[in-house]
């Protein structure tokens, strides 16, 4: 006979938690239980503490010779009550246990989804996270986990992904944080102030945990850039407070806004930090200018990737479609890749790449990124892979291209303004590549290096004034490749990573 059971031998904790309420329908159930045991896990859709009510509500059962399992649970905003069961009769502490889900903060899956357009035919047990709808998808568009609310900030996280060490890290409200699994805040940035050295602007973009432990993340600062002695008198009479005067000096500045990239230890304290000041002054971009003639140097940094082996950092700059290859610790820039600008104007010439997202390096030490190609009306963005050539801005050889041009691009009239927002690709360990596309398109997918499209997606959200479904903006999407890696994720919750 089978016998409700926990057995105190064992040192295992009881979870989920008495009472708790759960942000994932896949959850981790641990028991005390005995070496070589035998257990059925029952799981009943509703709140029951007697065996009749019980039994006739059970959803799942599952049976384990583990004391820790992780099972999915079938809907989100619902009560549940479960129980273990075992053969060994002197099993004490009969009991059932009790736990929630709860409700997605994208709604209901009729108004907001993710529409499968070509099922999974690689990585069929993998999970993407879309930084739009806060929420983690299975392969076949099924909501799993939610990013709950973080310290009472609801808004839109970005660059939503799981890190190396198991845990899950975003940017949200200006700050940065890791978390686990079950949303406990496990890190996060220094507030920003305007009084620390490269902090005023606080954080935006990526942010990214090394391989070290330490973290990486893009800020920015406000700086008084010193103005040519030979400054135009129409750019001293700029509206606002753009000139700042050196009386004492007879100098001029303007006020300018530069991207930063920052590393912090576990700590909080900020340990190396990078900004363009010296490598802005001696190149091409310092003869970038509005039309009035200011300095235009906000070039707009918007993702990076650090290369653990080579020590070297790579950052792009979407605004001036180039992306910088840094030396690391030094600082120095070693290459910087893309076109060159003209002088005093915002023209630039023989671009290889456009208002581009996600630069990376792969495995075979090639360069590659998310191709926006906002430059060129009327064409769709492009996963590009480059091989380096030997320094310069034009030392690149196209290795391997893929034009997203996949269901619905066209009837969506794709003009160029549509691909300047958003989108990335990501490497994946056979060397197909998953990308999102920009932010007014939505479209996820999973492309082999012999471009057989292997995975595609949409994320939409229903509209009643329109009657139909329409593309859910998300910035960027990352994936977890199996269920092995969720589950090392599930039960990585603590505090001490």
């Amino acid at each position: 006979m089978l016998i409700s059971m926990f057995s105190y031998k064992g040192r295992s904790q009881i979870l989920p938690a008495e009472g708790s309420k759960l942000n994932y329908r896949l959850i981790g159930f641990s028991f005390p239980g005995e070496m070589g045991g035998s257990y059925t896990l029952q799981i009943a859709s509703g709140n029951y503490n007697s065996t009749d009510s019980f039994s006739k509500n059970i959803v799942l059962i599952r049976k384990t010779k583990q004391s820790r399992l992780v099972v999915e649970v079938p809907s989100f905003g619902r009560e549940y009550s479960w129980r273990v069961v075992s053969n060994d009769i002197t099993a004490v502490n009969p009991g059932f246990h009790h736990f929630s889900t709860g409700t997605l903060p994208s709604g209901d899956t009729n108004i907001v989804r993710l529409k499968i357009l070509k099922k999974a035919e690689k990585y069929k047990d993998a999970y993407v996270f879309l930084d739009g709808t806060k929420t983690l998808y299975d392969m076949n568009g099924k909501p799993v986990w939610y990013l709950p609310d973080i310290r009472g900030v609801g808004t839109r996280p970005r660059d939503l992904k799981m890190t190396q060490q198991k845990t899950i890290t975003f940017l949200l409200d200006n700050c940065a944080y890791e978390i686990s699994y079950n949303g406990a805040v496990l890190w996060t940035t220094p507030v920003p102030d305007v009084s620390r050295k490269n902090l005023g602007g606080g954080y935006h973009h990526e942010f990214t945990r090394l391989a070290s432990g330490n973290y990486m993340v893009l800020g920015k600062k406000q700086v008084q850039w010193e103005l040519p002695a030979t400054i135009d008198s129409k750019v001293l009479n700029a509206p606002g407070e753009i000139i700042v005067r050196d009386s004492a000096q007879n100098k001029y500045y303007q006020k300018i806004e530069l991207g930063t990239v920052l590393e912090y230890d576990r700590k909080g304290n900020l340990i190396w930090s990078w900004d363009p000041s010296e490598y802005l002054k001696g190149s091409d971009l310092y003869l970038r200018r509005t039309d009035e003639g200011l300095f235009d140097l906000d070039v707009h940094e918007n993702s990076f990737f650090f290369d653990d082996a080579s020590r070297t950092l790579l950052l792009s700059l979407r605004d001036v479609s180039r992306v910088l290859k840094i030396k690391y610790p030094e600082g120095t820039v070693t290459a910087a890749y893309g076109g060159t600008y003209k002088k005093d104007t915002r023209e630039v010439e023989s671009p290889l790449f456009c208002y581009q997202h996600s630069c990376k390096q792969s495995r075979e030490g090639y360069l590659y990124l998310y191709n926006n190609n906002g430059c060129h009306l009327n064409q769709c963005p492009k996963l590009i892979m480059m091989k380096e050539t030997g320094g310069g801005n034009t030392s690149l050889k196209k290795v391997w291209e893929y034009e997203c041009n996949v269901a619905g691009m066209r009837e969506r009239n794709p003009l160029h303004s549509i691909f300047t927002s958003g989108g990335n690709v990501i490497e994946l360990p056979d060397g197909s590549m998953f990308a999102s596309m920009s932010v007014k398109y939505g479209n996820l997918l999973i492309v082999g290096r012999n471009k057989r499209l292997l995975w595609n997606a949409i994320s939409e959200r229903w509209s009643p004034t329109e009657k139909k479904w329409t593309v859910d903006a998300n910035y960027r999407a990352s994936i977890i490749l199996s269920r092995k890696d969720l589950e090392d994720l599930i039960w990585n919750d603590r505090k001490d990573q």
